[in-house]
């Protein structure tokens, strides 16, 4: 009897590169989310961070990152659906 195990290894290969793909996406689509609704707080931070590290005052950096994060609370706290969003892909302001 002469069995061959070379192609259902093959499956087997192919399936796991599958899963990895599919959970490099999640994990990229959850970056890209997290980004989008923190993305102002996280820049103004990272500048007040690189501010620092060069040695030169980060004072406006940390408010800024402050306002937005304040900014962000409050947008949180509103009622957003897909009739939201305007014709140019804005988020209408007068939907509470």
């Amino acid at each position: 009897m002469n069995i061959s195990f070379k192609r259902p290894l093959r499956k087997q290969a192919g399936q796991g590169m599958t899963e990895y793909i599919i959970i490099v996406a999640l994990i990229a689509v959850s970056a890209i989310a997290v980004y989008a609704s923190f993305g102002k707080a996280i820049r103004e931070q990272t500048a007040g961070l690189t501010h620092e590290m060069s040695g030169t005052d980060s004072t406006s950096d940390i408010n800024d990152a402050r306002a937005a994060a304040t900014d962000g609370k409050s947008q949180a706290d509103k009622n957003k659906g897909m009739g939201a969003y305007g014709s140019d892909g804005s988020l209408s302001t007068n939907n509470k």
